[in-house]
């Protein structure tokens, strides 16, 4: 049985990477006594993935990992016990069962929403939400991004889906995952190229909110939080 696991990640556990994470998990699993499923082979190890790895740093309200499991009890149940392991900074928010032929999460991503502000006392001399609104509102944005093979100019326009002001910062839904992955900095980068002014680089705090499937047709785009492709299970 395929499981989604909707987590949040603060506090000091911001700081900790991508594979400290995986490992904690594996640790929290077997403390909690979840019944996971383990890979065939010599070297055996727990069926579980991670939807999309969060920079250090970055807070999150909607992380998520898919695990494969042998057997359950209830999604508030397992919820439960695997909040009793978690250390602060961790949360679980939910724990759904998925459909056998459901995509991992990782494969599934297109999109991911943000809030973004600045730190208090590191906002920019020059800086202001208009001139950042008008940068975000031309029709194209053209930058040169770095991949780990190489570098290529791509339009950020085309995956910037919203920005807006909202209540003391900036909310963004923008192109996340394998094939478009953008993150807020690559943005706010070519932001002060247009403004010609200088952000530090400790200066912002983002927080990823959630993280979306695109279940739309061709040009039309139709997302959907990762964690309603599942659903409750009860005992």
């Amino acid at each position: 049985m395929k499981l989604r696991i909707k987590f949040t990640k603060s506090g000091v556990m911001v700081f900790i990477g991508h594979l400290d994470m995986m490992r904690y998990f594996q640790k929290a699993m077997r403390r909690a006594d979840i019944d996971i499923a383990y890979s065939q082979g010599f070297n055996p190890h727990q069926i579980m993935s991670f939807a999309l790895p969060l920079g250090v740093g970055v807070y999150s309200d909607g992380e998520y990992l898919d695990i494969e499991v042998n057997s359950v009890t209830s999604s508030q149940d397992m919820r439960r016990r695997l909040n009793e392991v978690m250390v602060e900074g961790v949360t679980v928010k939910s724990v759904r069962r998925l459909a056998d032929n459901a995509g991992n999460a990782m494969s599934l991503v297109a999109a991911a929403d943000y809030m973004i502000s600045f730190r208090e006392g590191y906002m920019p001399e020059g800086f202001s939400m208009e001139k950042f609104l008008e940068f975000c509102g031309q029709d194209s944005i053209k930058v040169t991004k770095q991949t780990k093979k190489n570098t290529r100019e791509i339009d950020l326009k085309a995956y910037m889906y919203e920005v807006k002001e909202y209540k003391d910062g900036i909310y963004m839904q923008i192109g996340a995952g394998s094939a478009n992955n953008i993150k807020p900095d690559l943005i706010f980068n070519a932001f002060t190229q247009y403004a010609n002014i200088s952000i530090d680089e400790f200066a912002l705090k983002v927080k990823r909110l959630d993280l979306y499937a695109d279940m739309g047709e061709e040009d039309s785009h139709k997302f959907i939080s990762l964690e309603a492709l599942g659903e409750e299970f009860y005992e």
